[in-house]
């Protein structure tokens, strides 16, 4: 098949994306598949696409792109190139999005459609949000994972919560405190310290802090405001933090997160050797079926499709809590996703192919 795999972005989990994209390109390519890597907002204006123009048609396709498939999707690619001709615009993001108005970068919607599908390895603002989903639903470009109403859905944390609660999944007690609005003290907001504190709309826990003294709990409010306006303060579940893929509605093996130093933060997610993953996790057949009846219930209530990942807490009494879900799961030397899957015999190729099939079918 002829695939994109999409990647990079705006948002700050842009690196981790451009991993996830290598390595799911690499073992697409392993797989028979000419897949190429490509940055949904940066593009690659090396490539010349004849007969089109971005500025016509919203990014319609003629013939003579059609026809010219076999050339934009080689059998020799160099992905390791590709991504590194990505990271050459690291430093020139800010700017960009001061200077442009469009999302999408040079000959990327050229490029997405004339692919069979768009393997989505993006994290985080604009692309795991449902924006570029909405679009691609528009112009009937297939792609892997949920869409536009899922991930949108999924993304907002207060909406999450909500719908969580409607549906009886539990989850950690919470309220929402916009940036403008009046603060109380920690010890006054009903939810007391120690405390999360979190952005609304984040990932990869980007922003994410526990305040355990009102100081703390102040600096947090200002860290994760410094990422958006609005924020989750949220109850500290003391215990132990589990996750769950959930793949066209049914539950993969549990596995356990357990950091070396500190909480599963951004750096404890992605610096190897710094957490300890267990899968399937060590934990009664009663307690996992339980886990897993959750997942798959709030892969439901946030209206998910194809796959996604859930993540828990379960505090010292057993009793469990869904923190949030992730729709589009990191793909890294490290994410849990492809560990969960391996615990099931499926290496990552493997997983990688399910991820589409399941996408194509569910689409």
């Amino acid at each position: 098949m002829n695939i994109v795999v999409l990647a990079g972005g705006i948002s700050t989990e842009r690196e981790i994306s451009i991993v996830s994209g290598t390595m799911v390109c690499k073992a697409l390519r392993e797989g028979g598949h000419r897949a190429i890597l490509v940055d949904v907002y940066c593009g690659d204006s090396r490539i010349t696409l004849p007969g089109f123009s971005e500025a016509s048609g919203c990014g319609s396709l003629d013939s003579q792109i059609r026809e010219s498939a076999d050339a934009l999707f080689p059998d020799t690619y160099d992905v390791d190139a590709a991504a590194s001709y990505m990271r050459s615009f690291d430093g020139q993001i800010a700017e960009m999005k001061q200077t442009r108005r469009e999302f999408f970068g040079p000959n990327v919607l050229a490029l997405c459609e004339a692919a069979e599908v768009v393997f989505m390895a993006l994290h985080g603002e604009d692309g795991e949000g449902g924006k570029v989903q909405a679009a691609f639903d528009l112009l009937g470009i297939c792609y892997t994972g949920s869409g536009a109403l899922g991930s949108a859905v999924a993304m907002d944390k207060e909406l999450s919560r909500k719908l969580f609660a409607a549906d009886g999944v539990p989850t950690a007690k919470g309220f929402t405190l916009r940036r403008n609005e009046e603060r109380r003290p920690a010890g006054e907001n009903g939810i007391g310290l120690p405390c999360v504190v979190k952005p609304c709309c984040g990932g990869s826990s980007v922003g994410v802090e526990i305040a355990r003294t009102e100081e703390e709990y102040e600096r947090a409010l200002e860290t994760a405001f410094s990422y958006e306006p609005e924020v989750i303060v949220e109850q500290y579940i003391e215990g132990r933090e589990f996750s769950v893929g959930v793949v066209e509605g049914e539950a993969y093996p549990v596995i356990e997160i357990a950091p070396l130093v500190g909480f599963y933060d951004y750096k404890n997610k992605y610096q190897a050797g710094s957490t300890i993953e267990t899968c399937p996790a060590q934990l009664d057949a009663e307690k996992t079926a339980e886990m897993q009846r959750y997942a798959e219930l709030a892969y439901r209530a946030l209206k998910l499709e194809c796959y996604a990942r859930m993540d828990f807490m379960m505090a010292k009494d057993g009793s469990l809590y869904c923190l949030e879900a992730n729709t589009l799961p990191g793909m890294t030397p490290t994410s849990l996703l492809p560990q969960e899957a391996a615990a099931l015999g499926m290496d990552f190729p493997a997983l990688c192919e399910q991820l589409i099939e399941v996408s194509l079918r569910g689409k």
